[in-house]
């Protein structure tokens, strides 16, 4: 536990693309912030989920992936010097009697900050597990809920679970990659984009991948390794599935976890903001990103980004009401410049 509190402008909670970017619109107003996360690393669902999946809709860029824009991201925020907290987990946020805020992980880490942005996606979450016994002995060994290494999967027997657009992908990256791949849903129908379910029966017709409709029903295992799994399918029939890797894509559990006890208003777990500030009815708390709403709502990262932007200029002004506020542009301020460390480039 940290005895000594740490004094800041802004405490930006989740370091997904939204919260990076957060800190790049502050830093561009000379406004200094601490980023905190739960998970061990910067980048969110980007990198917890699909960090080799491609993304097109960022501008400028064709096609981006997932990691790749967490990292530039990075390379982007690095002249601000933000102070990154990973593993910890925001328990409390309190307004104090001077409009500042006390903000609480569950490390012990204590914040004295003048704003907090809370840029927290779904909130906490946790990858819907397979329900089977013996299931924990193998998790993170041959039971992954996301793909950490494409590489390590090359040559092996595998089988995936689940009918979404994260199941279907990974069964069109791995096919021809794999020794033997499999696909298992409980229905025939799928959550996935058509063309990717479309490409699968292909991948299908053509021998490369097996489908079972069916579910889960218990693991085989010898001295600790795992070497297959047993599935019910549809006709109720018990089918021996020899593999070496399990990847279970069931989707998430979203939790809003402690922000549910703040007091901020929410809809549907998401904090409710306006669009001027998209600040929450709490003034000095703003949310952008996914765990906002407000009317006409896209959950996009691009949308993540444009909020960041109007956020800060709003954080500013609540930290500093007596200031006169000014659009500069980085082609041609150089206090910006100076900021970035670009200045008489």
């Amino acid at each position: 536990m940290n005895d000594a509190i740490i004094s800041t402008e802004v405490v930006i909670i989740g370091a997904g693309p939204a919260g990076l970017f957060q800190v790049f619109e502050l830093g561009l107003l000379g406004i200094k912030a601490h980023i905190l996360d739960s998970l061990a690393t910067a980048g969110g669902q980007c990198t917890e989920l699909y960090p080799d999946k491609p993304i097109y809709d960022i501008p400028a860029l064709p096609v981006c992936g997932a990691q790749e824009l967490v990292d530039r991201l990075l390379l982007q925020i690095k002249p601000f010097g933000a102070q990154f907290h990973f593993g910890e987990e925001v328990v409390g946020v309190q307004k104090q009697p001077d409009r500042r805020f006390r903000v609480t992980t569950g490390a012990g880490t204590v914040f004295d900050a003048g704003a907090v942005v809370i840029a927290a996606g779904v909130g906490s979450f946790q990858p819907r597990r397979l329900g089977l016994a013996d299931v924990e002995s193998f998790e993170g060994r041959q039971i992954h809920y996301k793909v950490a290494s494409a590489q390590a999967l090359h040559g092996k027997r595998l089988v995936i679970f689940g009918g979404g657009d994260s199941a279907l992908d990974w069964t069109m990256d791995l096919a021809a990659k794999a020794s033997g791949l499999t696909l298992v849903h409980r229905r025939a129908e799928f959550r996935a984009a058509p063309a990717s379910v479309a490409r699968m029966r292909e991948l299908e017709a053509a021998g490369r991948v097996r489908f079972i409709e069916g579910v889960a029903h218990g693991l085989r295992h010898e001295h600790g390794i795992l070497s297959g799994v047993e599935i019910k399918d549809a006709q109720g029939q018990l089918q021996l599935i020899d593999a070496d890797q399990l990847l279970v894509f069931f989707g998430l559990a979203p939790k809003l976890g402690p922000i549910a006890e703040w007091g901020l208003e929410l809809d549907k777990r998401a904090i409710r903001v306006d669009t001027e500030k998209f600040e929450s009815n709490i003034p000095g708390i703003f949310a952008i990103g996914d765990i906002n709403t407000y009317p006409g709502k896209k959950k996009l990262i691009l949308s993540g980004f444009h909020e960041a932007a109007l956020a800060a200029f709003a954080v500013q002004a609540y930290l500093y009401p007596g200031k006169k506020q000014f659009l500069q542009y980085t082609t041609t301020s150089p206090a910006m410049q100076k900021r970035l460390g670009v200045a008489g480039a």
